[in-house]
């Protein structure tokens, strides 16, 4: 890459911290592809903590009405998972794949946008060998229907990135509906095997390259899908990719949505645009994109200027770009406007990656040196990794019960003893 290449693309990166990107090319010195020891990094998944197993199942979705701006001439394409209540627990060779074995490999590679924003060495982890906790495509829990909660995970981010969170999330009785933004996300692999890759990598070779205007396509692009989604729930009752049971357990009136990093941003600008949506978690998204010359001031979305008339809850870190609603422009603008009931929360000893699956997977990874403990504390600090993902579990399942369930534990009353490394922004 040429100077100037290398510039733009640390603007970008740099500014798509933002939403997501975290990590820059070339931040972590290349190694062979087993590491030099021939021996793969292993890890897993926390289990989940609710009462019910859980199964998850995937859906190919295609908008032939839409494009994605750097894919002309193709329909919109999203590969989607359902994550819910079952019957009976995964066991062995039931379990779920954490990842489809083609994503998995390109994850784990020197190129891919996912070793860019968590700075992994290349090759060095069995990513394929991860799995859930979940069962796939079992029939899903008599008992009624259930409200349902959209998750969408950071730019460049595959959805899988917050599996332990909706694993979580369906042990507790809810549905999820996991999205991955085809094109953005890392990887995407579909049913004919093909395998969609993220254009970021192409985009920070480009010398007038317009940071802000991919930023505002990306998150324009996001919230459309989330809507398009929500359109297709409404037809799957009929739907024989469905596991039994599935579709009638969808409470479409009563929908959350919770997203990480851009899909924070996306969780709570798609709620502004769209009445269905009832309640939103932003986690550690901010909710500004850089100003006209790419470098100074700031520009805020509609949800940002506008407020919200509906519940959110805002999840910071002690990310350099984060913290509460007093260190960020957009989500101060977003407090100020809201006639909504809201809070903050923010997690101590904490970075951007502490509220995704990095945070229980990257210490067990550095522990077998699959990446190095200074890039480890960059992407998700250096408190408890069990703590992390309690708190983040707990504030997350509390706020969706209290709004979607009308089951109030408090927890989101004030300052917790339960949880003392989360900070209650007044």
């Amino acid at each position: 890459m040429s100077r100037r290449g290398r510039a733009v693309a640390a603007a970008l990166l740099a500014a798509t911290a933002v939403l997501g990107v975290v990590g820059a090319p070339g931040a972590v010195a290349a190694v062979p592809e087993d590491g030099g020891t021939g021996k793969q990094a292993r890890a897993w998944l926390p289990q989940p903590t609710g009462p019910y197993p859980v199964g998850t199942t995937t859906l190919h979705l295609t908008d032939p009405g839409r494009e994605y701006r750097w894919k002309p001439g193709q329909p919109r394409e999203l590969m989607i998972s359902f994550w819910y209540p079952t019957a009976r627990p995964a066991t062995g060779a039931d379990r779920a794949r954490y990842m489809e074995p083609a994503a998995a490999e390109h994850f784990g590679s020197a190129g891919s946008v996912g070793r860019m924003n968590n700075g992994f060495e290349p090759g060095r982890t069995d990513w394929a060998g991860i799995r859930t906790h979940a069962r796939t495509d079992a029939p899903a829990l008599p008992g009624g229907k259930r409200p349902v909660v959209f998750y969408s995970a950071g730019l460049g981010d595959p959805r899988t990135w917050g599996t332990g969170l909706v694993e979580d999330l369906a042990s507790r009785g809810y549905v999820v509906v996991t999205i991955d933004h085809t094109y953005e996300a890392s990887e995407v692999a579909f049913p004919n095997g093909d395998l969609a890759t993220s254009v970021f990598p192409d985009l920070l070779g480009q010398a007038d390259l317009d940071v802000a205007d991919v930023l505002r396509t990306s998150l324009r692009t996001r919230v459309d899908d989330t809507r398009f989604v929500l359109d297709e729930l409404g037809g799957l009752r009929h739907d024989p990719r469905l596991p039994a049971g599935l579709a009638a357990s969808l409470d479409l009136d009563r929908i959350g949505m919770a997203g990480h990093s851009a899909g924070g941003f996306t969780a709570v600008q798609a709620m502004h645009d769209d009445p269905r949506i009832a309640a939103a978690v932003n986690l550690d998204g901010q909710l500004h994109f850089p100003g006209p010359d790419g470098h100074t001031g700031v520009v805020l979305p509609t949800v940002a200027q506008d407020g919200l008339d509906r519940p959110f809850l805002l999840m910071g870190t002690r990310n350099e770009d984060s913290g509460d609603y007093h260190h960020q422009p957009g989500w101060d603008a977003l407090w100020q406007h809201s006639t909504g009931w809201h809070a903050d929360v923010t997690l101590n000893d904490s970075r951007h990656g502490s509220y995704t699956d990095a945070q229980s997977l990257l210490p067990q990874l550095a522990r077998q040196g699959a990446i190095t403990p200074e890039q480890l504390g960059r992407d998700v600090g250096d408190g408890r990794p069990d703590r992390a993902v309690l708190a983040t579990r707990s504030y997350v399942a509390s706020f969706f019960d209290r709004w979607l369930r009308g089951h109030d534990d408090h927890l989101l009353d004030g300052p917790s003893p339960r949880f003392p490394e989360m900070e209650y922004a007044r």
